[in-house]
């Protein structure tokens, strides 16, 4: 193990491993029921202002953009705790969730179960109930 991996794996340094196209990804989990609610991406900025400010802050890959969680819909995320993994290239994210995670309108990103068919697979709801009308909040 070299003296960096050791730093990074050992060491108390928050040395966050951004990939190429400088974003970490993040999970972020129900404080109290420890559900997984969503997985995201950060960047540099988008993971400083989640630090500092206690609030969830992520980068969209697909408008190209640092949003803060809930600055549309009013779901919000309040960040109880930060942590890394052993090589410190992906976050996890304990948090209070206001509301729901999902721009579905959804408690959780993660609303249907993928079960075995027939040597492939299909997907089953669960947990699926929405708690908010995506197309009355996300009026485009």
């Amino acid at each position: 193990m070299s003296a960096h991996s050791h730093e990074i794996e050992e060491g108390l340094a928050f040395l966050p491993k951004f990939d190429a196209a400088g974003l970490v990804t993040v999970v972020a989990t129900d404080a109290a029921t420890g559900d997984v609610l969503m997985v995201a991406h950060m960047n540099d900025e988008a993971l400083r202002k989640t630090i500092t400010t206690g609030e969830a802050w992520y980068f969209s890959r697909s408008r190209n953009a640092l949003w803060r969680k809930g600055e549309t819909s009013g779901q919000t995320q309040r960040v109880v705790e930060i942590r890394t993994d052993c090589d410190q290239d992906a976050v996890w994210i304990r948090v209070e969730q206001i509301g729901a995670a999902c721009h579905t309108g959804r408690r959780s990103c993660f609303y249907r179960k993928v079960e075995a068919e027939g040597g492939g697979a299909s997907l089953v709801f669960t947990d699926a109930e929405r708690l908010f009308d995506p197309s009355d909040v996300y009026k485009k």
